[in-house]
């Protein structure tokens, strides 16, 4: 598909749209609260893409779609958390429960038949179904900035390698993860070890641009996860 074209969608059913149109701000509150997000025009346009992500999915009941944002997925399953309002709204729109299970999770049911999309497939479905290019919001690495704030679920569990004018970053099995020139070692290092942090406090010899460079490929890689 050329991207610079846009396309044109079917009309939804009243039901779709109507689950399109659907709000919550008693979530967003939330999002906000819980530093998922930093402002709440943030949290609606996650939990705008968790709604065309239901959509799809149940649409395509005969093609499984990998959920390919970190960010987006955390708004889902927030949004699961709510189990009353969650349940209804999937009922009332859909006329189902919409599971949310990791993507390895064993498929059960009509799932174990459906096959599985690919990252282009998705992209061009979802331009189909709603008229426009997947947004930036997809691209969890798009959105970083030297004041987003990234989090590391295995900080303290991985580790640096050097070698020449290289340095590793080590999964704790000893996967290699990431590599990338030694300016970037005292900044990796600090990766390594710290939970929480904002782009901009990354330490050593990088510049702003490299920052965010260096932050935005680790949460393509997913070692990192941009959060609020």
């Amino acid at each position: 598909m050329n991207e610079h074209v846009r396309p044109s969608a079917p009309p939804l059913d009243e039901r779709n749209t109507a689950a399109l149109a659907f709000e919550a701000p008693w979530l967003i509150e939330k999002l906000v609260k819980d530093r998922v997000v930093a402002t709440s025009a943030e949290g609606e346009a996650l939990f705008a893409e968790v709604k065309k992500y239901l959509v799809m999915a149940h649409a395509d009941q005969d093609r499984v779609w990998d959920m390919y944002s970190l960010r987006v997925d955390e708004v889902w399953h927030a949004f699961i958390l709510y189990t009353v309002p969650y349940s209804e709204y999937c009922r009332q729109h859909f006329g189902r429960y919409i599971h949310h299970a990791p993507s390895n999770a064993p498929r059960t049911g009509t799932a174990r038949t459906a096959s599985v999309g690919t990252f282009p497939m998705f992209r061009a479905r979802y331009a189909e179904l709603f008229g426009m290019l997947l947004p930036d919001t997809w691209y969890d690495e798009r959105g970083v900035t030297l004041d987003r704030r990234l989090r590391n679920e295995r900080a303290g569990h991985l580790a640096l390698r050097c070698a020449e004018d290289m340095v590793d970053l080590l999964a704790e099995d000893g996967t290699m993860l990431f590599s990338v020139n030694d300016i970037a070692a005292e900044a990796l290092a600090f990766v390594a070890a710290t939970g929480a942090f904002y782009v901009r406090e990354l330490p050593g010899d990088l510049d702003d641009e490299e920052k965010v460079a260096l932050a935005a490929t680790l949460v393509e890689c997913r070692v990192l996860k941009a959060v609020g």
